[in-house]
């Protein structure tokens, strides 16, 4: 997946999770339906959980996987984001940052997940 594209819709126009299904969609690897889900999983799934790459990242490897391979995708995501960035959790990734500020620092995650899916998820396709 393109992450400088990913990043400037996140700058830009989108949520984390907008972002990364917004490419994947332009890119061929999920429905445009997926968009409006997506909106549901930024901020940590509105709750500052899980990280909305993460949470997005998954939908798509969902998606390309298939269902027989689907969670060990999603598994194989969650432990190449932690190795990258230590925690997966919205809330301790971004903690204390607001605005632009949040959305540079942010920034990295999303290029993190682009790197996973492309590794993970474009082979399969």
């Amino acid at each position: 997946m393109d992450k400088n594209k990913t990043i400037q819709y996140y700058k830009n126009e989108c949520s984390c999770s907008q972002a990364i299904i917004r490419t994947a969609i332009e890119e061929g690897l999920c429905p445009e339906e997926f968009y409006s889900a997506a909106t549901a999983f930024s901020g940590g799934m509105s709750s500052g959980c899980v990280c909305g790459a993460i949470a997005a990242g998954q939908m798509v490897a969902g998606f390309c996987s298939g269902t027989q391979n689907a969670k060990q995708t999603a598994a194989k995501i969650v432990e190449e984001f932690k190795k990258r960035n230590k925690f997966t959790c919205c809330r301790v990734l971004s903690q204390g940052l607001e605005g632009m500020q949040r959305k540079e620092h942010c920034s990295k995650f999303l290029g993190d997940m682009c790197d996973i899916l492309n590794n993970l998820v474009k082979a399969e396709v």
